[in-house]
Formats: C-alpha cells, structure tokens, sequence
C-alpha cells in the first residue's frame, strides 16, 4: 500500500514517510522512507527496452501504463476519501482551511507571518494555526510560532505534497483540534472523538483559520485535494509573469492568486497586467490580489478575502472538478 506514516519526531514536528506521488509517478523508481530500507514502489515494475521501430498504436494503454494509470486512480480516490473527512472535521470546528500553494522563494512563509500579525489586530477572537509543509527542517514552523501561532511542522522526505492523511494527522495535534471535543480514552491511547456543532446548538463561535502552507511545486499540488475550503496561488513577481500559463493545472485550480513581492516590481521585468490576463485565460473565475509581505501593501485587502471565505465557504477546486 502506499501512503506515508506519520511518526513522532522533534516535538511538534511530524514526520512522513513519502507517499509516491501520482502527478510524477516515476515506473520503476524507487521510495526511501526515513528510516527504512528503499524498496520498489508497489506495483510498477521497470518497462523493458523499447525496440528502434514504436508498435502500432492499439487505442489502449500499454501493461505499464494501465497500472500506473490504475494506480493513480486508486491513490487520488483514497485521498479524495480522507479529504472528504477532514473538510467534514473542519465544518463541524468552525474552521475555515486554506490551501497555499506556490513555488519555493515566493514568501509563503513571510506572507503568513504578515498575515498573522494583521489577524490579531483586527480581530483579537480569531484562532489561528498553521500546518507547515517541507521536505525536511522545522524553519518554517519555528518562525510561525515566534509571530504566535500554533504551528505544526510536516516533513515530507522525498514526498513532493502534502496529503489529505498528513494534514488530518497534523490537525489533531492543533489547539484547534481540541476546542469543542470529548474525548473517550482506551487503554492503548486509542481515543473516538464527539464533535459538537455548537454553530447548530445555536452557540456563538469565535472565528477559525487554518493556513496549510504546502510544499513549494507547483505541479503536484494541484491534484491533491486536501479538505481545505480554497487553495490560494502565491506568485511572486521575482518569477516571471508567465507563471500562469507554464502550470496551468495549478492556477485552474485555485480560488485566489496572491502577486507577492510588488514592493520589487520598479526592479524586475514583471507585467502586472500580462500575468492576470495570463491566469483569467485559465481560470476566468480566479481572483487577485496584488500583496506585499514585507511593507504591508493588500493585506487588509487579503484578510478581507479570508473574511469572505469564512463567511462563504467552498469546496476546494479539487472536490468541485
């Protein structure tokens, strides 16, 4: 089977075994989990030598590639089904989770911070956590908590994503996850949760918000769905304002796209305006806003989007498709 386990580590940090991963299969590759031995991936075996001369197409796929086709299907629907469940646990929390998803460098983690520092000015009664997503350190994590927040450090290994099973297992460990819960405790520490929907018992509930900051790609991602109620794209104007249009899937998918980094655009060859046009012929429905982490510029214009998806919330692009 394939699929990470989660294991303790350094406190407060999770560690994953990598599940191989769907959108990069590789056949015949192999998956080295920490602290056990590589081992072929399940299933897919090395193609033989293709001869000089391809064979007539036939209409269906080759041996090869049915399985890898079949098992994607089966990874992706096993996910689907863990997702389903924890955008149930967060619906049932009051929890509005978001997906950010974008390239390494482009200030995920320092938009998080901002962002953080202008939620607790705004609203003090806003509970916060984060569940941080790297393949390998806690830095991530460590700076969230030094802005005050609760933070969760999920490290990946080879893993390229997070998935819906590690950000369920992630989210248990949050404060967030023990606010409104009874807990029945076994001998084995095995425990079964009662949730209480107090929205529904007509009890007023202070506003929720988990920020799950993905693995920086692009590709991967995209596919994953992982309970949240939107993924929000982060381009930095550092990349190239055809970001867009080289990972279509990923902007296909998102909700909002935030242009990070505009302070820099006097010093860098980015059209602001080729790069939405560039996403809106990809996703005519996608929103943005241009953001700056480090002088504050669309940050209240973001919280006010976040307030939005509170208040309205959606099923991620990947539960919708």
């Amino acid at each position: 089977m394939l699929g990470g386990q989660t294991r303790s580590a350094l406190p407060g940090i999770a560690v994953v075994g990598a599940l191989a991963c769907a959108g990069c299969f590789e056949r015949g590759g192999k998956t080295e989990r920490k602290g056990e031995p590589r081992a072929h991936d399940a299933g897919v075996s090395t193609p033989a030598p293709r001869s000089a001369e391809p064979p007539e197409p036939t209409g269906e796929p080759d041996g090869d590639a049915a399985i890898a086709i079949r098992l994607e299907a089966d990874v992706l629907s096993a996910n689907n089904r863990i997702a389903a469940t924890n955008r149930t646990h967060f619906a049932t929390h009051r929890i509005t989770a978001l997906n950010l998803v974008s390239s390494p460098g482009a200030g995920k983690t320092a938009l998080l911070v901002a962002s953080i520092a202008a939620l607790r000015r705004r609203a003090r009664a806003t509970d916060i956590a984060v569940i941080e997503g790297d393949q390998q350190t806690s830095n991530d994590a460590e700076r969230i908590r030094a802005a005050g927040a609760p933070a969760i450090q999920v490290n990946t290994g080879k893993g390229c994503h997070l998935d819906a099973r590690m950000v369920g297992d992630a989210f248990a460990r949050l404060p967030l996850h023990g606010h409104h819960h009874d807990h029945e405790h076994a001998g084995d520490h095995a425990h079964e949760h009662r949730h209480h929907d107090l929205g529904a018992l007509g009890v007023e509930t202070a506003r929720r918000l988990l920020f799950i900051e993905n693995v920086g790609n692009l590709v991967c991602p995209a596919l994953w769905d992982l309970g949240e109620a939107a993924k929000v794209a982060i381009l930095s104007v550092t990349e190239g304002d055809d970001k867009p249009l080289k990972y279509p899937d990923m902007f296909a998918a998102a909700r909002l796209m935030l242009l990070n980094k505009v302070d820099l655009l006097p010093y860098v060859d980015f059209d602001l305006v080729r790069c939405i046009e560039y996403a809106r012929s990809i996703n005519p429905a996608i929103e943005v806003i241009p953001v700056s982490a480090t002088r504050g510029d669309g940050i209240d214009a973001w919280l006010d989007w976040i307030e939005q998806a509170a208040l309205q919330p959606r099923e991620s692009a990947a539960a919708r498709a």
